[in-house]
């Protein structure tokens, strides 16, 4: 049986999708140039403060999912017995 592809299996379409998202964050710098910010603390008027944000958020996310990971891991042969 033979497996069917998804557009993620070409490498070249995984390097499109990347450069697209580059692109994306590029011109969300630079409309910030061009929106007020109305912030609720002073902090949030800093230029690039919500990608900063955005990625500390995700990489803590990503960690939060490691560590429960650990926690509700089971062995594989839990469901077996």
């Amino acid at each position: 049986m033979k497996k069917e592809l998804t557009i993620f299996d070409n490498p070249q379409n995984v390097k499109r999708l990347r450069i697209g998202f580059f692109i994306a964050l590029v011109l969300v710098l630079i409309a910030e140039f061009f929106v007020e910010m109305h912030g609720e603390f002073s902090v949030e008027h800093f230029f690039g403060f919500y990608a900063v944000y955005g990625f500390i958020s995700y990489v803590l996310l990503i960690f939060v999912a490691k560590l429960i990971r650990k926690i509700v891991m089971r062995k594989e042969e839990y469901y077996d017995e």
